[in-house]
C-alpha cells in the first residue's frame, strides 16, 4: 500500500523513470476507467505549479477518459514491466485491462490509480491541446506520425504516493 509523501521528498531521474521504466496513465471513475502504457512525458514546474506532461494519441481509448475527467494518474512499477504488457498491447475497448494485468484500482480524490504501483502521481488537469504539424521545427519529428498527432495534457501533481 502506498503512503502519501511530499513532492519535495522525491528523488528520481525522470528520464529513467519515464523513458526506460515507463508508466501507466490512468483515468476514469468507479463505473468505467482505463489505463495505457506510456514512455513519453515530462515532469517539471509550470505556472508556479509542479506538473506532469503526458502525450496520448487520439486513437487511444484512454484519451477519452483523460479528456472527460478532472484527474489522471501516472503509475510507476519500477523494473516490473508486467503491467505494461497489457497496458500497451490490448485495448480497454475489448477487455478490463486492470483486471487482465492483475492490478487493483484505487479510487481517491477523483482519480483512479493502482495499489501495486511503486510510485503514483495524481494530477489535476490544467491544460490540453494537440500537436500541430505546422509547428514542427525538426522535419524528422514528423516521422513519428501518420496524421495521428499526440494530444498533450498538463496536470498539476496534487498527490504523490510511494510504496
Amino acid at each position: 500500500m502506498q503512503k502519501e509523501i511530499s513532492i519535495k521528498d522525491l528523488q528520481l531521474n525522470p528520464f529513467k523513470l519515464i523513458g526506460e521504466e515507463w508508466m501507466l496513465i490512468a483515468a476514469g471513475d468507479e463505473q468505467k476507467h482505463n489505463m495505457m502504457t506510456a514512455s513519453w512525458g515530462g515532469l517539471g514546474v509550470l505556472w508556479e505549479k509542479n506538473v506532469a506532461t503526458v502525450y496520448i494519441r487520439p486513437t487511444r481509448y484512454t484519451v477519452g477518459f483523460v479528456e472527460k475527467q478532472e484527474y489522471f494518474s501516472l503509475n510507476f512499477f519500477g523494473k516490473n514491466k508486467a503491467p505494461h504488457k497489457i497496458g500497451g498491447s490490448r485495448s480497454g475497448r475489448d477487455i478490463d485491462k486492470a483486471n487482465a494485468a492483475n492490478l487493483t484500482p484505487v479510487f481517491d480524490s477523483g482519480a483512479v490509480y493502482y495499489q501495486e504501483a511503486e510510485l503514483v502521481l495524481v494530477c489535476r488537469k490544467l491544460y490540453h491541446s494537440a500537436f500541430d504539424n505546422k509547428n514542427f521545427v525538426d522535419a524528422q519529428t514528423e516521422n513519428f506520425y501518420d496524421n495521428d498527432y499526440h494530444k498533450i495534457f498538463i496536470g498539476e501533481i496534487v498527490k504523490v504516493l510511494k510504496q
